[in-house]
């Protein structure tokens, strides 16, 4: 018989229903806690990363109808009883209500022997009553802000950081100025340095440190080795005699001063555990655990004349039967919009190209998550397109042939130039420079290498499915059209993406739901007419850039 827990005890007090009024706009929101003259507030159908401090003058109590639609999410008045009996205390992080397996609807018959059955819903299994409990910690962010290297960081979410047993006994100790001790969770001991590794132990200092915090809690990180301290002088002292210039690993890509390292979370598990913490901060939906064994970490630094500065990283399990192909990534706040998640998304996927697979990220997705994926998805088709629906090959805007010949395969070579992504011919004699990032020259077999990949037309979509047609004009000049005939496997094949997720990018660019019926020996075909004038309405609409990733600059 599975062990049974004791449901936790509701504290409705803490999800009020209120109306905030900052700068003369008024918002619904959920009270989380009270501290003093402030209270910690989520406001309604937001991200948790907007949750904050404000103070108690600038909140007020909401209306009848009000409250409803903030407690339920909705304002139909449709209501649902929980089979625990709990409240507003359990909703959901965007103000909807948990809802338990045999929930009724208000209004149905409840049986009579429901005081009987009420000793069976005042229990939980292991399962929920982690669940709860890890919901109930995750409610709020534990830190305020994070001190690291130059940048002081305001924190989107709540990260597990382990109370020592002197920050566990000091929370314990009864003081009039300081805040009362949260209960402990039963039959989970205090957090020790010997007991780092421990989920449940890292859960319990987390419930204790998040209570009470206000808006001066800080945590200071190293950034170098991401070792954590609880006061400024401590990590100080730490960075001042801290040597590490570099991630432990190796590097796997590298384009300049921007290098990508990998670290095995087995070999260097202390910098990978306090890594993933401090990732954490800027990650809500993924959850952490110390089990670091099974990951390989892909770090993305920008490097100086002194050492290599952490812009961000992804996770990746070693070995994946869904063959995800990202876990979790993280660029850090003063790095974001700069191209480097991006960066790391393409070289995700082109880990997965070299190991033989179609890679896809770990579901579920966050809403920035999302919009990154979508734009990479969007963007490597509309490359892909670009190049698939073009009669010249992509180093070549012009061809001058002599003679009667017509066949444009034999003249291509005649007079190449080179032809850009963005659609814009540039000719031989303004080639762009071989200068990499930082100044250094780029080696002449890597230039091969990438224009070999371009040109590689050994796929069957260039053999077999695609063809040109040409057609004579009354001038005596004729029109050339690329004409491709594929199936939507196809195209995710060779853009290396599932067809899943290019399904999705293409109906979401407006490009799948374009449809046209063609009569084929007497039956009605449905098919997706993509023209090159449409992808290009794409590209502009969506500010399709070039690859930050260079082929040519990998180094595995």
């Amino acid at each position: 018989m599975p062990k049974a827990f004791p449901a936790p005890d509701s504290h409705g007090g803490d999800r009020d229903v209120c109306i905030v009024s900052r700068n003369g706009v008024e918002r619904q929101a959920n009270i989380l806690e009270r501290h003093g003259e402030e209270v910690y507030v989520h406001y309604v159908n937001t991200d948790k990363r907007l949750d904050e401090w404000v103070a108690e003058r600038d909140v007020r109590p909401a209306g009848g109808h009000e409250a409803e639609v903030a407690a339920n999410g909705h304002s139909n008045g449709a209501t649902r009883k929980r089979k625990r009996g709990s409240t507003d205390g359990q909703s959901s992080r965007r103000g909807s209500p948990v809802q338990a397996n045999g929930d009724t609807a208000a209004g149905s018959e409840q049986p009579e022997d429901q005081d009987a059955n009420r000793a069976d819903t005042s229990t939980i299994t292991e399962e929920e009553y982690d669940i709860e409990h890890h919901k109930q910690i995750t409610a709020k962010r534990n830190f305020d802000k994070v001190i690291f290297g130059k940048w002081q960081i305001r924190t989107w979410y709540f990260s597990p950081y382990p109370l020592t047993e002197s920050e566990a006994e000091d929370a314990g100790v009864p003081n009039a100025q300081a805040p009362p001790a949260p209960g402990r969770i039963p039959g989970v001991a205090r957090s020790s340095i010997r007991s780092h590794g421990r989920t449940s132990d890292l859960f319990a200092g987390g419930l204790g440190r998040s209570h009470g915090v206000g808006q001066n809690s800080i945590l200071w990180v190293c950034d170098r080795c991401f070792k954590y301290m609880a006061e400024g002088q401590a990590w100080e002292l730490h960075v001042r005699k801290c040597t590490r210039r570099s991630p432990p690993g190796r590097k796997v890509y590298q384009r300049g001063a921007h290098i990508i390292w990998e670290v095995d979370g087995a070999k260097e598990k202390l910098y990978c555990q306090n890594l993933s913490l401090f990732g954490k901060l800027f990650i809500d939906i993924k959850t952490l655990f110390f089990d670091c064994d099974n990951f390989l970490f892909y770090i993305l630094t920008d490097a100086d004349s002194q050492r290599d500065h952490v812009l961000g990283f992804f996770s990746k399990e070693k070995v994946s039967y869904d063959d995800y192909n990202l876990a979790c990534i993280v660029v850090l706040p003063p790095y974001q919009k700069k191209g480097y998640g991006m960066l790391l998304i393409e070289f995700s996927y082109e880990l997965s190209r070299r190991a033989g697979k179609v890679g896809t990220p770990e579901r579920p997705l966050s809403d920035l998550g999302l919009r990154s994926y979508l734009t990479y998805w969007v963007s490597t088709l509309v490359r892909f397109f670009r190049r698939l629906l073009s009669v010249l090959p992509p180093d070549t805007a012009q061809v001058t042939t002599t003679g009667l010949t017509t066949d444009i395969s034999d003249a291509i070579a005649l007079s190449p130039s080179r032809d850009t992504e963005d659609g814009s011919s540039i000719s031989k004699k303004r080639r762009k420079s071989t200068k990499g990032w930082d100044g250094e020259e780029i080696p002449a077999s890597a230039i091969a290498h990438r224009t070999a990949q371009l040109n590689d037309t050994n796929d069957p979509m260039w053999t077999s499915l695609r063809s040109i047609e040409t057609t004579a004009n009354l001038d005596g000049s004729a029109t050339t059209h690329v004409v491709v005939r594929c199936t939507l496997a196809d195209i995710a094949r060779a853009t290396n993406l599932r067809i899943e997720d290019a399904a999705f990018a293409l109906n979401e660019c407006g490009l799948l739901g374009r449809r046209i019926r063609k009569d084929s020996s007497g039956e009605t075909e449905e098919l997706m007419a993509i023209t090159r004038e449409m992808v290009e309405a794409v590209a502009k609409e969506r500010n399709v850039k070039r690859m930050g990733m260079d082929l040519a600059h990998v180094l595995l």
